[in-house]
């Protein structure tokens, strides 16, 4: 992370507000992709739940349609077993039960008196006279029907021909949906095979005993309609309360991470960075020091005789010493590159990037004559005032050996010189270099 880049955000008068602008951007573009991530994630659970309840609704409707058409289709079974072990049954012979036509027996009617003649009605043709009532009653319809019909109008739809082909290879039913208009229905239909008292009629087709020679299907009209409009409702309104949720605990999670990473970047009491920023910064300027060949100086300072002050005055009056010196600080800072910090206890440092050991003894002495102006009354100390002592070390940047724990060795055995000098005093560590 350049210098550049803190510069550039608006409104940072230093370093450590650049960093936490910058940081909290990314954090924050960071956790609304990760929040809108789950939301995401969330919703997709949702449509797939919706998904798949439409789609056991689906299948539950079709199943029952099934059932039901098997039932019908049982009941007709059981109903034209019966006719053939009787061998047909005679009705009265009427304008809506004629003879059949097609049934060849030399006793199709009887005549028992002069008004009253009885026709025998074998189970194909009470299969039909079924289906009529059926369709004027519910609209089901039923429909026997075979490959080789004997009578014409029981010739099989294409559906119903695909079917009967599928029983002669082995197939039990066939179940289908079809949409006639805006509606649904249902096609069902089952083979028909001969037993014995069906041959006497349908042996010279040529069909033996355990042939599938026909079938009958069952057509349901209207099917039983999804609730999907519900369906849609109760997911939609999940879906909404779950994010509205994962929002508001997210929200929640930001303002904690928030702060928390305040926490671990800013000191609490002097609301200025503490040792943990410093030391990250403080590594990386010295690496583009020495990658930019640029000179950095290091300031570490103490308040002089704080305890005593602490001692007088009491700790929260040495608290608002603290902040004062801090806020001295920060605002004595020129450069956005620069940044102060607190170091510990009553120790502050600053960081002064391209800056050599002479520019930092400037800058060094401005800050303690500043602290001094500030004339915080001080009985313990021998000036009356409060003062502070600052140690000054210089990273020349083509130094490639030193790592920021030799520099702030060097800038501490400055303040511990300056402290034995009388305190109140600026002393640098200056380093022999080679002669050429």
């Amino acid at each position: 992370m350049s210098n550049r880049i803190f510069e550039a955000l608006p409104g940072t008068s230093d370093k450590a507000s650049a960093y936490n602008q910058f940081s909290h951007f990314h954090a924050t573009v960071r956790a609304r992709f990760n929040l809108f991530s789950v939301v995401l994630l969330w919703l997709l659970i949702v449509a797939a739940s919706l998904g798949w309840n439409l789609h056991q609704a689906e299948r539950h409707r079709d199943e029952l349609a099934r059932e039901s058409a098997r039932s019908f289709f049982d009941l007709l079974l059981i109903t034209r077993r019966w006719n053939a072990r009787h061998e047909g049954v005679y009705v009265p012979a009427t304008p809506q039960t004629p003879p059949n036509p097609y049934l060849k027996d030399p006793r199709r009617e009887i005549q028992v008196t002069d008004t009253l003649t009885l026709t025998k009605v074998n189970p194909a043709y009470m299969t039909r006279t079924l289906s009529e009532l059926a369709a004027e009653r519910s609209g089901v319809q039923f429909h026997i029907t075979s490959l080789k019909p004997i009578r014409p109008q029981n010739l099989a739809y294409p559906w119903e021909a695909a079917a009967l082909r599928a029983f002669e290879q082995g197939a039990k039913e066939w179940a289908e949906t079809y949409q006639h208009g805006d509606q649904q229905g249902y096609r069902y239909m089952a083979p028909l095979i001969a037993e014995k008292p069906c041959l006497k009629c349908h042996a010279e087709q040529g069909y033996e005993l355990g042939d599938v020679r026909g079938g009958i299907s069952i057509t349901l009209p209207v099917l039983a309609p999804i609730p999907w409009r519900g369906l849609v409702i109760s997911h939609g309104l999940v879906g909404l309360a779950g994010a509205a949720v994962i929002l508001v605990l997210g929200w929640m999670l930001a303002r904690a991470y928030e702060r928390l990473r305040r926490q671990a970047v800013f000191d609490a009491l002097t609301s200025i960075p503490n040792r943990r920023f410093f030391i990250e910064h403080l590594v990386h300027e010295l690496r583009r020091g020495r990658r930019e060949q640029v000179p950095l100086g290091l300031l570490i300072c103490d308040i002089d005789n704080f305890k005593g002050y602490n001692d007088t005055f009491g700790h929260q009056a040495g608290d608002h010493c603290l902040c004062a010196v801090a806020d001295l600080l920060r605002e004595s800072l020129q450069r956005g590159s620069d940044f102060c910090a607190r170091y510990g206890g009553e120790e502050f440092v600053v960081v002064l990037p391209n800056t050599t050991l002479d520019g930092a003894l400037r800058v060094a002495e401005r800050i303690r004559e500043a602290v001094s102006g500030l004339g915080i009354w001080h009985p313990a100390s021998s000036c009356g005032i409060v003062t502070i002592s600052i140690g000054v070390a210089e990273e020349p940047g083509s130094t490639s050996d030193l790592d920021h724990e030799s520099l702030i060795r060097r800038a501490d055995e400055a303040l511990y010189r300056a402290k034995e000098l009388g305190r109140n005093r600026v002393e640098a560590h200056r380093t022999e270099r080679p002669v050429v």
